[in-house]
């Protein structure tokens, strides 16, 4: 047998990335890249010299495992103003390597084999493969119609004694929709008296539109003392290549992630950390994106106003649906393709995260772009519809 054919993949069914494979076609095609969720704005000049400040400081060695005390003061008030809840600076609350390690971090710590975790559908592509990784069993529950409702009776109906954790996301990647306050109120009313972890993802936490408020885990007492609260930096600070994020847990949850984090990054960038803490200080550098992206999506959705695409504008996140239903019959993955090859115009089908690939004829874009890249994709699309 040859060396090639004795390896077992832990993910043998892993499809290939669907950011990853749009990226590349717009490379290769030289197209708009509206597919992959990162800002076409460059960071804050000041948040790039206090990190620069740092360095020069001399802060270049190991950060605490959890993070410097001054960053985790300061998200730790920055979350008590927002939603009235006080996490304790130093056993609860870990700085991590984005998001993405933190979520990680989160199910490898309390999902083992054979529990069964309720992932709801279309859902970010990490989830379900760390839960598998860890023997892990994902129950889908495919959110309801284009405007991506959570059917309560059905989540009911699929908890069992089997349910070690519930995953939710909001603002929501890939449909902007947001959980209301209602929402999340038949969520904490579904796991009183139960032992389910809540895994929160609300990396879109500050991007959110219309005057509506962003309803946080941390915001509700019943959920609050189960929930694992994942945070970043990156998307909020137009900075995702610094892979900068956090999550914030009760003591006796936040104890089980340490140990997962200790043995994936032991500890994150130290002078970034230092320039957050400072940078954080200021709250207007987060209380003004609601107003600075919401400029941003009105602006594509006049630009395209006078196309056949249907929309429902985006509640949060920085990404917007387009319904093509009125232009053409192809499965969303083709038109995908074909925007991309004839039209230099790259986007995301949204049926990839569905439960069998349920195709509802919507592509997602990233308007998270300068208005000059948002009015060449407004002529692409006005030409195609």
């Amino acid at each position: 047998m040859a060396f090639s054919e004795s390896l077992i993949s832990k993910l043998p069914a892993s499809p290939e990335n669907i950011f990853s494979k749009m990226s590349g076609l717009a490379n290769r095609y030289n197209a708009i890249n509206m597919s992959q969720g990162f800002p076409g704005f460059k960071s804050d000049d000041r948040l790039k010299e206090l990190v620069y400040k740092a360095m020069k400081d001399g802060y270049n060695q190991y950060a605490p495992l959890a993070g410097i005390p001054e960053l985790r003061e300061e998200i730790v008030k920055k979350i008590e103003a927002l939603h009235d809840k006080k996490y304790h600076p130093d056993s609860e609350i870990t700085l991590t390597a984005g998001a993405s390690q933190a979520i990680n971090s989160a199910i490898s710590a309390f999902v083992h084999p054979g529990d069964e975790v309720i992932i709801f559908k279309p859902a970010y592509d990490i989830y379900e493969p760390i839960v598998k990784i860890n023997g892990g069993i994902p129950v889908h529950i495919q959110l309801q119609g284009k405007e991506y409702k959570v059917d309560w009776e059905e989540v009911k109906a699929k908890i069992s004694d089997k349910t070690r954790m519930i995953v939710i996301n909001t603002p929501h990647n890939p449909s902007g929709t947001i959980l209301t306050k209602a929402d999340m109120l038949q969520l904490e009313s579904l796991l009183k008296n139960t032992n389910i972890i809540l895994l929160s993802d609300e990396v879109y936490e500050h991007i959110i539109f219309d005057g509506k408020k962003h309803q946080s885990a941390s915001a509700f007492p019943q959920l609050s003392e189960r929930a694992i609260v994942c945070a970043s930096f990156g998307k909020t600070f137009h900075n995702t290549g610094w892979k900068m994020g956090y999550c914030v847990a009760p003591e006796v949850l936040m104890k089980e992630i340490w140990k997962f984090h200790e043995i994936t990054v032991f500890c994150v960038n130290h002078p970034m950390q230092r320039a957050f803490a400072e940078y954080l200080k200021d709250s207007e550098t987060y209380l003004s994106l609601p107003n600075f992206y919401q400029e941003k999506r009105d602006y594509f959705l006049e630009q395209i106003k006078d196309t056949r695409f249907k929309v429902i504008p985006s509640a949060g996140t920085y990404f917007q649906l387009l319904d093509y239903s009125e232009i053409t019959s192809e499965s969303d993955i083709l038109f995908a393709e074909k925007l991309v090859k004839e039209y230099q115009l790259a986007s995301i089908p949204v049926s990839v995260f569905n439960i069998n690939n349920q195709d509802l004829k919507q592509l997602r874009f990233c308007f998270a772009k300068e208005n000059e890249t948002l009015d060449k994709a407004a002529e692409i699309l006005l030409k195609i519809g």
